[in-house]
């Protein structure tokens, strides 16, 4: 299993995803962030399972909730560059 890393992008759109959901219902927000780590452990046991979608650039997605966690692998770790709601242009997320 390797190490997953969120980029500061990633970890503010989990936040803004979050707050967005508890507004909506208390524990939903909750609810959100189990299945994406649930989602964040299958990437970390069989990262290569999950498709390429631009160069290095892998695309999970949620179960249950509109979101696609994207990110790429490392030697020894995979690093998470976005989380985001379906609806968003992958092409605003920041690049390196």
């Amino acid at each position: 299993m390797k190490e997953i890393v969120l980029r500061e992008e990633a970890e503010a759109d989990l936040q803004a995803a979050w707050s967005w959901y508890e507004a909506r219902r208390a524990g939903l927000g909750d609810e959100m962030l189990l299945e994406v780590r649930a989602k964040l452990d299958a990437v970390a046991e069989t990262p290569g399972l999950f498709a390429k979608i631009r160069g290095d650039v892998r695309r999970a997605l949620v179960r249950r909730f509109p979101y696609s966690i994207f990110f790429v692998e490392e030697s020894q770790r995979i690093v998470v560059l976005a989380v985001m709601h379906g609806a968003r242009d992958p092409r605003t997320w920041p690049r390196n």
